[in-house]
């Protein structure tokens, strides 16, 4: 796969993830279920790389991250939210598009 196509599904992926948590309750959930969820738009990582995205999102103010062991639980910032919904962009996440 080259490296090109790899940082495009990583910045879809991205987007994908904060999306789920701008349509879940509370607009939070934990690692685990963001994993399970993302097959359903066409991504396979695994529960290891969806971590590190998360963690990057964190650093980036688009979520905010409690570690409970085995998994993480994260919740939608409102600069999250604005990415989600295009509004705003950060470079390494994907833009919506209508």
């Amino acid at each position: 796969m080259s490296t090109q196509y790899a940082d495009f599904l990583r910045q879809d992926q991205r987007l994908v993830m904060l999306r789920i948590l701008s349509e879940v309750p509370q607009y939070r959930s934990n690692s685990s279920v963001i994993a399970s969820l993302l097959g359903q738009f066409g991504h396979h990582p695994s529960r290891d790389q969806v971590k590190g995205d998360l963690v990057w999102l964190g650093e980036q103010g688009l979520v905010s991250i409690e570690d409970i062991g085995s998994v993480l639980v994260v919740t939608l910032t409102e600069r999250g939210g604005d990415v989600a919904a295009g509004r705003a962009s950060v470079p390494g996440v994907s833009k919506p598009r209508p």
